[in-house]
This record gives C-alpha cells, sequence and structure tokens, in this order.
C-alpha cells in the first residue's frame, strides 16, 4: 500500500522515477481503470496510483463499453497517476522500467484487417451464446462457458453475422490495449485460456480442439485469428511512440518501456494474492466474483460450473467465475448512504460501508431466513440467462438489519459457493484462499463469512485494495527475474510477498453451519429467480 515516506526516501524514490527504475501496471476492471507504481527492485512497495471510474453500457441487448471511453479513461488514470507522482515526489515521470496491461477477461473485440473494430465490444457479461456454449463444450468435451472468446465468435458464426467473413483477429481488451501499444497480437497465457482452451504441457492453445474447430467447417483460420501465446516473464515488445501517445497525449512519457505479456484480472488476481501454486486459490470480489484454485491434479470430469484456466506461468486452475459480484450490495450501500442525507446527517460512504458490515456481524448465522439474489446479469452457473435482483424472505423469517445486511453479504458469495461445492466433490483441497477487492477492506467481516462460506482459511493482505493493477506491474517487474530464470512462484515468495502484512481467518463452525442452511434455501430459490426473470 501506499505510504507517506521521510524526505530523505522521498529524494531517492523521486530520483529512481527519473531514472525510471519503476514498474506501472494499469487494469482495466469493470468500474474502475486503475494505475499503479510500484518500485521495480522491491514491487510491494506502491509508490503512487491514479484511477478513473467508468461503467459499462446495455445497447443493442449486448453489454459493451465505448472504445472512446476506453482510451479516455486509461488517460484520466494515467494522468491520475501522474499527479500522484508530481504530489508526492515534485518529479513528473517521462519513462519507466516495465509496463504491464490487465483487463476483465474474456470477451469479443474482433478486428478487420485495417485494424477497426468490427461490431462494438463484447463485455464478459453477455450471455447469449447458450447455442455456442452447448455445440463447442459437446465438441470440445471441455465446459466452454457463455463469456468465452470463442463462444462469442462461434456465435457469430452461428447467427451468421456479416462481420464474421471480414475478422482478421480477434482478442480480449488486455490484449487490444496492449496490441494498440506495441504493435504486437499477443496475450498472456492466463487471458489466452479463456479465449480457447490451454495445453499446459505445451503452454499454448490446445491443438487437438483447435483441430476439431476446424471440421466445423466455418471457413476461419482460427489459429491465425487468434492473438500469439506468452508465459509470464516473456518479453512481449516495446511502447511506441504511437502507444505513448494514446497513453499519455502530453508528449511527456518517452516510447521503448518494455512490456510484459497483457493478463486478464484472474492471472493478475492471483498475483496479487501469491496464490499461483498448487492448493492455493484466490477470490476476487468486483462487479463479477470470482474463485480460482490452482490444481495438483486434472479433474475426473468436465462441469459446467468450472472453467479451466492457467496461471500466468501457465499451471492449471479451476475458475469458479460469476457474473454478478458486489454491485447489488453497493446499490444498498448507497440507499443507506442516501437516508442518512436526506435524514440531515450525511455520512462518508466508506464509513456507511463500515457501519453496515459491522451490523451484520450481529445477524444470525443463517441470516435468519433472508434470501438476497445478486443477479444484475445472466447467471449461468444458477441457470439463469438474464438478471433479477431479488430480496426474498418469508412471514416467519428475522426481518432486522443486521440479518438483511448479512444477507447481503453471503448473496455475493452464493453462486460462487454453487461452484466451489462442485469442486469440494472433486476431492480438490485447499490450504488457503487469499481474498482481494474492496468489500474486503473493513477488517473481519466479508473475510469471516467468505471462510465460513468456502468452510476454508481466509488470507487477506495489505494489497487487496489495489488488486490487479498492482498485480500486473508486479508481473511487469519480473520481466527481470524471469532473464535470470527465477520461476514466477519463487519471485513472488522472495521479492513479493516475504514479510507481507497477511490477516488470516479460520472458519467458524456456526458461521459454516448458517451459511450451509442459508445455501440450501437458496439453491431452492434459484426457481424464484427463474419466474422472476420469466415474468419481468
Amino acid at each position: 500500500m501506499t505510504t507517506t515516506p521521510d524526505d530523505a526516501r522521498v529524494a531517492d524514490i523521486a530520483e529512481a522515477i527519473r531514472a525510471g527504475r519503476t514498474s506501472l501496471g494499469i487494469e482495466l476492471g469493470s468500474t474502475r481503470i486503475k494505475a499503479c507504481l510500484v518500485d521495480a527492485d522491491e514491487p510491494a512497495h506502491v509508490l503512487a496510483v491514479g484511477s478513473h471510474a467508468w461503467e459499462n453500457r446495455f445497447e443493442g441487448r449486448r453489454w459493451t463499453y465505448s472504445l472512446d471511453d476506453v482510451w479516455s479513461g486509461l488517460q484520466s488514470a494515467y494522468a491520475d497517476l501522474v499527479a500522484d507522482v508530481q504530489t508526492r515526489y515534485g518529479v513528473t515521470p517521462d519513462t519507466f522500467g516495465a509496463l504491464g496491461v490487465s483487463a476483465m477477461m474474456h470477451g469479443y473485440l474482433a478486428m478487420d484487417a485495417a485494424g477497426e473494430l468490427l461490431v462494438p465490444f463484447r463485455t464478459w457479461r453477455n450471455t447469449h451464446t447458450d447455442a455456442a456454449v452447448t455445440a463447442l463444450s459437446e465438441l470440445f468435451e471441455v465446459n466452454i462457458p457463455h463469456r468465452w472468446s470463442i463462444a462469442h465468435l462461434y456465435q457469430a458464426v452461428l447467427d451468421a453475422e456479416p462481420h464474421v467473413p471480414r475478422v482478421d483477429f480477434f482478442t480480449t481488451l488486455a490484449g487490444y490495449v496492449h496490441w494498440r501499444l506495441t504493435g504486437h497480437r499477443v496475450l498472456g497465457i492466463g487471458d489466452a485460456s479463456g479465449m480457447f482452451p490451454i495445453d499446459s504441457a505445451t503452454h499454448d492453445y490446445d491443438a487437438e480442439l483447435l483441430a476439431r474447430f476446424a471440421g466445423l467447417g466455418t471457413g476461419l483460420d482460427l489459429p491465425a485469428l487468434l492473438p500469439e501465446v506468452l508465459v509470464a516473464g516473456a518479453p512481449a515488445g516495446e511502447l511506441t511512440s504511437e502507444g505513448a501517445a494514446l497513453l499519455d497525449p502530453t508528449g511527456t512519457l518517452r516510447p521503448g518501456i518494455p512490456l510484459c505479456p497483457p493478463e486478464g484480472d484472474a492471472g493478475t488476481g492471483m498475483v496479487a494474492t501469491n496464490a499461483v501454486a498448487p492448493r492455493t486459490g484466490n477470490v476476487s470480489a468486483g462487479t463479477s466474483i470470482f474463485a480460482m484454485v490452482v490444481l495438483e491434479r486434472p479433474l475426473a470430469a468436465a462441469h459446467h460450473e468450472l472453467d479451466l484456466v492457467t496461471t500466468p506461468a501457465g499451471d492449471a486452475v479451476a475458475m469458479v467465475h460469476c457474473n454478478n459480484g458486489a454491485s447489488e450490495l453497493a446499490a444498498w450501500v448507497a440507499m443507506f448512504s442516501r437516508f442518512a442525507e436526506a435524514a440531515g446527517q450525511p455520512i462518508d460512504t466508506d464509513a456507511v460501508y463500515e457501519t453496515l458490515f459491522r451490523e451484520a456481524l450481529a445477524g444470525d448465522a443463517d441470516a435468519g431466513g433472508l434470501l438476497a439474489y445478486n443477479h444484475l446479469a445472466g447467471e449461468p452457473i444458477a441457470g439463469l440467462t438474464e438478471g433479477r435482483p431479488l430480496f426474498v424472505r418469508t412471514p416467519e423469517s428475522s426481518f432486522t438489519l443486521a440479518n438483511a445486511m448479512r444477507a447481503q453479504l453471503y448473496g455475493v458469495f452464493g453462486t460462487l459457493a454453487l461452484g466451489m461445492r462442485v469442486l469440494d466433490d472433486e476431492g480438490v483441497a485447499l490450504d488457503r484462499m487469499f481474498a482481494h477487492g474492496g468489500m474486503f477492506r473493513t477488517a473481519g467481516v466479508a473475510q469471516r463469512f467468505l471462510a465460513g462460506a468456502l468452510g476454508a482459511p481466509v488470507a487477506v493482505g495489505e494489497t487487496a485494495a489495489e488488486g490487479g493493477a498492482w498485480g500486473i506491474a508486479v508481473l511487469a517487474s519480473y520481466l527481470a527475474s524471469a532473464r535470470e530464470g527465477t520461476d514466477l512462484s519463487t519471485y513472488l515468495d522472495r521479492a513479493v510477498f516475504a514479510g507481507a502484512d497477511i490477516t488470516v481467518v479460520d472458519p467458524d463452525p456456526a458461521d459454516v453451519a448458517g451459511f450451509a442452511t442459508y445455501l440450501d434455501r437458496y439453491r431452492a430459490g434459484l426457481a424464484v429467480e427463474a419466474a422472476a426473470v420469466a415474468a419481468l
């Protein structure tokens, strides 16, 4: 986390920034674009941050972001970081030792031969790909989720969309931004594993499954359309003059900065939580929520609740991805914040979160019979193609503020827990889950409830609020150590997390039992959710 250093340390940092002994990470999340500057030699030390708020749009029955918003947002976040550097250290950076770009995974950015976008960016939230998912999952004998890039492409084929014959390449948001900054059509293996299945032995797209796709007779040369796969630490190009101008229109930023492979938010989450070794995992909570568990062995069967992806180093990971995370919780907090304002007692938003989260601790272990569904968008794990947020109770439920807030927090973890139960049935063991995301900033509340939901210890570290922007900055710093032959897990243990301030909460038996009761009701109540989708 950022700290206030003394005058001597400020001078040292200022000199390091002028000399480019730093690494910059930028992540395009669902609601914020974050920039994070770290000391390249001590990447656990965050020197400055910047951010820009943005929101997806629902246009033409598709979730999207405009490319104009991508670039204006990136420029705003970068300018905010530069302003933070100037305020803290009195210097203006014009170069960095390394740079990395990360973004929300999956989705569909299809470009023609001239590099022009063929259709509006289709994000991971879109779940219109049912026919493609069914066909490809059966063909590959591997679960292909609705949000994966190959599902979007094949659905466009099935729908005979006129742009398909003109596709020259397609990629993810991180891959697109990296391409515009460097001219290289590459992707980190973790992000690539959300486009098309990866063979962890070859660290490339699965050749057999590529051949099966070719047998569909689409006329598409899929290997030529996909970005090149790179593992963490591989060189991925340098910032061009055009790329520097895109990021910094003032002209101060100089080209020539080396970039690490662009990664998805799942991969940077694993790095930010040191969850790249077997029997470790992490939970990332934002607009979406997902869990990543590094596997010791292959799963016995394919499961529609689980995606098989990889760490940034290419090791196999089981991913439980839920389209809906903390957005509905944030809406409830905003309502209480407005109540305080209307009552003439305005309260800072962080304080509202703190108050309501603390109140949840006083709730019944099963949330008093209350149920909260956070489904703003479709949720394939729950069998829902569209979302209808619901708050449900019976006449016998204990309707208190404490139970209502506990139910809302449980609701964030509800669909995630359904997927994690599948891993339990597969015999996958966990030594520790590391949680990150803004909802874990209130110490001991969401962390405790997640431990009860998973029945496993949950760790939260001082980087919890920095998240993926810091993770991709670490991956950028790793470029130098990778050249020396250090593997990613060793690098994280020795150079990043040694001495890190980490708090671990073990599951409380009462919370475990209470959440299990809640989840039984939650599962049964999905019929109410389905009825709401049909009726409203």
